[in-house]
Order: C-alpha cells, then structure tokens, then sequence
C-alpha cells in the first residue's frame, strides 16, 4: 500500500449539498419526475447519469469522492416501505445536533471507512475502485458498480465521520483484511491502528477472530507483529507515567522469587522498598481470556498475601487516563509506611 498524507474529513465537504446532486429514483418521483423524464436526461451526452441501480448523479462528469459515498448510501439503504418511520440516509455534509446521533441502515466498511477513519496506508478515497458497504444479513441488495456489499448478523452502531455513517475502527480492519492477500499490507494496517491509537490490539483480534481470519497464514503473522508492537507502545507509556508525574523511579522488567523457593512472577515495574509492583495487563489475544485472567489473579494474590501490592494497569488506561492511574500507583506507594513489611523477596532481571 501507497502511504499518503491522511484525508481530512473537510475534504469531503462541498459547497453544493451533495443530497441535492444525488437522487433516487423515489425521490426524483417525489419531484414528479417520471422515468422518461430521467431515462431522457440520462442519455449518452445528457445532464444526468445513472451511477448505481436506481440512483442517479443530476451533473455530468465522474462523481466525486463525497458523491460516491452519498450514492452508496443511498443504494444500499432500506426501502421507505420497511421503515417504521421516514427515515434518509445520513448526509455527508449535514452537521448533526450535539449530542445526537442517528441511526443508519448501512454502514461504510474496509478500506474505504479506513481512508475516513485517515489511515495513511490507505489509498485516499480517489483511488479506491469499490467502496465496501456493511448492511445487515437479510438484506436483498446486491454487489454492483463501486458498492462492494459486506453481510453481518448485527449492524454495528455506526462511527461518524464528517456526517458519514463509517463502521468502527477494529470492524473496518477485519472487512478490509478480508479482502487483502498481501502480507505486507496487512501488517502495515494493523500496525498503524495501534501505533495512531485507532484502537487496542485485543478489539482488532476480536473481530479479525469473529470474520474467521485466523486461519490465514500471513493474518497470524500480522496479529504476532500486532501483540508484540502493542506491548512496546503499553511499555513506552508506564515509562512517560513515571517520569512526566514525578513518581520515583522502580526497576523495570524483574522477575520475582522467594530465596530457594519458587518463582513468583514476573512485573513491569517494582518498588522495592515500598513492596509494589505494577504489572500491564496485555493478555495474548489468541489465548483462551479467562485462564490468563485466573492466571494473573492467582499471581495478584499470591503476591499480595506474602505483602507485596500490586497494580494492575492496562494499556487503554495508560493512553487514556495515564494520570489518574499515575495517582493509583502514588496512592500505593504513599501506604507502604502504613502495611506490615513485605516478606522478602529476591529481585532479578526478567529472563
């Protein structure tokens, strides 16, 4: 993949409405315009032309990228008969009410959502022959023209962006990973939805687990670098907690044991004369949840009960409240003086 400035959703505005370029031929009837009115204009040469199966782009020349997102959205949203109420596709350009966000009967997915969302990896939205379109199972809509239709069981909640109706990060990386054979171009999707903080590696894992992507060598391959590149980004954030908010400095990455007896576990950062401990919580996506979750448990308590605290801290509260975690471990540092002394315990580098 081609990397490239990132598109700003500004770019999609235009300065004629595009729901006044792009009609239905149900809204055309509403403006009583009958079908030999529309099939005339829409002759070779005409003012208008039909870009999608009942939808058509009232100006002459290649829609724009904004026009072919509005297009299919409007090729792929529900018929008004299925509605409980009137309802229009989301406009691109409509600036919604603070605090209000409508539903929508089709979201942008894949590669497409991704140039929304401003992947730099991503082809801008120019460049992409299809725009991939996630509607829900039973729908009777097909693939056609630039509409590539992506079937799911339950329709996500949708993501704005720039008034668009765009599916959420981690299920536009599964829907465009699907469609992807190039090893290399995986990785790089996948390794700037964690480097940018789209999302935590665990939610990408998640869906790419529910698509039945796992399966795919070069997917696997993609998810390891993906672990492994969250764990470094996690690890760079515990050192910037501890330096940007003064906390004293632990040693890092040790390994824990009782003097001839057994290991006990191995931390991100120790305190030693204060007996606490901070361990990131980076769970192995493509292990079984609930037996590292026990695990760790066991090992808390394990700890805890020999006098040792530990705290534990997980990526997404490091890159969203770093500071109110910082305080957690001040609190525990702050209550040393107040526990009984911690068994002793030899400290060793992490293997």
């Amino acid at each position: 993949m081609s990397h490239r400035t990132p598109d700003s959703p500004r770019t999609l505005r235009h300065s004629s409405p595009v729901q006044h370029r792009i009609l239905t031929t149900a809204q055309l009837r509403d403006r009583h315009v009958t079908a030999a009115d529309v099939n005339e204009r829409c002759r070779p040469g005409g003012p208008w032309q039909r870009i999608l199966p009942g939808v058509f782009l009232l100006r002459p020349g290649p829609p724009t990228p904004e026009e072919r997102l509005h297009a299919a959205l409007l090729y792929t949203a529900r018929p008004p008969s299925a509605r409980t109420a009137p309802r229009v596709p989301v406009q691109p350009d409509s600036e919604e009410p603070r605090g209000h966000r409508p539903s929508a009967d089709a979201l942008i997915t894949g590669l497409a959502a991704l140039a929304l969302h401003g992947f730099s990896c991503v082809p801008p939205l120019p460049s992409l022959g299809t725009i991939g379109v996630l509607v829900p199972r039973l729908r009777r809509v097909r693939s056609t023209g630039c509409v590539s239709i992506v079937r799911t069981t339950v329709l996500p909640a949708p993501t704005f962006v720039a008034g668009v109706p765009v599916a959420a990060v981690p299920r536009a990386l599964a829907d465009a990973v699907a469609e992807l054979t190039d090893a290399e171009a995986v990785r790089e999707l996948l390794a700037e939805a964690v480097r940018r903080g789209y999302c935590e590696p665990r939610s990408v894992v998640e869906e790419l687990t529910a698509a039945r992507l796992l399966d795919r060598p070069h997917v696997v391959d993609a998810v390891d670098s993906l672990v492994a590149e969250g764990r470094t980004i996690a690890e760079n954030r515990l050192y910037r907690m501890v330096l940007e908010h003064g906390l004293p400095d632990p040693v890092w990455n040790v390994d824990l044991r009782l003097p001839g007896g057994p290991h006990l576990g191995g931390l991100d950062a120790y305190w030693p004369e204060q007996a606490v401990a901070v361990e990131l919580v980076t769970r192995t996506p493509l292990q079984d949840a609930d037996a590292q979750g026990s695990e760790q448990a066991r090992r808390r308590e394990h700890l805890e009960r020999l006098g040792i605290t530990v705290v534990h801290v997980t990526p997404r509260k490091l890159r969203d409240a770093m500071e109110q975690q910082a305080t957690v471990v001040r609190t525990a540092l702050m209550a040393a003086d107040d526990r009984d002394p911690a068994a002793h315990v030899v400290v060793l580098p992490r293997s």
